[in-house]
Formats: structure tokens, sequence, C-alpha cells
């Protein structure tokens, strides 16, 4: 399955299985929001973006997850985190990851 059509997916899944969970955008790109807000969504560079928080340690999970800074000339996203379609087999994992980190923010 292509990375595209497995985010795809995987946000049917949780938009199934969660309440409050909808489909939207993010930046012109597809994303899953929970209660209006973005937590995770598929970049043009074929890369999934999950809002983690800036008080996340990275070191906890043993994924190679970059932070997010897709403008040229600003610093990067705080609490945005991405991870290649080459490890699209823990897309869902850290999709869910995130929703629990974001549904105990609200």
């Amino acid at each position: 399955m292509d990375p595209k059509q497995y985010f795809e997916t995987i946000r049917v899944h949780f938009c199934s299985n969660h309440k409050d969970v909808t489909v939207g955008k993010m930046m012109r790109s597809e994303a899953i929001h929970y209660k209006g807000k973005v937590f995770a969504f598929f970049s043009t560079k074929q890369k999934m973006v999950f809002k983690l928080g800036k008080d996340f340690n990275v070191d906890t999970i043993d994924l190679p997850i970059e932070v997010f800074s897709p403008f040229k000339n600003k610093k990067p996203m705080s609490g945005w985190y991405q991870l290649g379609a080459e490890y699209k087999d823990a897309w869902e994992s850290l999709t869910d990851l995130t929703f629990n980190i974001i549904n105990l923010d609200t």
C-alpha cells in the first residue's frame, strides 16, 4: 500500500473509532482532527507528521522521528515531529500515542 493510502486507512480508522475525531486539512495536506484541532497529517514530502508536544521526549521511542520544519526561513514547528514513509508501519501506533497526548490536553 502506498504511503498516502496507508495514511487514509489510519485516518478512517481513527474517525470511525474515536468520538470527536474528524478529517480535515493542515497546510493544504490531509489531516486528522480532534475537537477541531489537528493532531496528525500527511505531508507533501510523503511523511506523516504528529503533534507530540514541546515537552515530548523523543528518546522514549525507538524511531528516527525528526522535528518538523516546513519553512525555509523560519524555525521548526514546536512540538511537531515527522516520520518518513519507510517507517509507515509505525505510523498507526504514533497516531495513537499522539491522540492520547492531545486527548489528555483537552
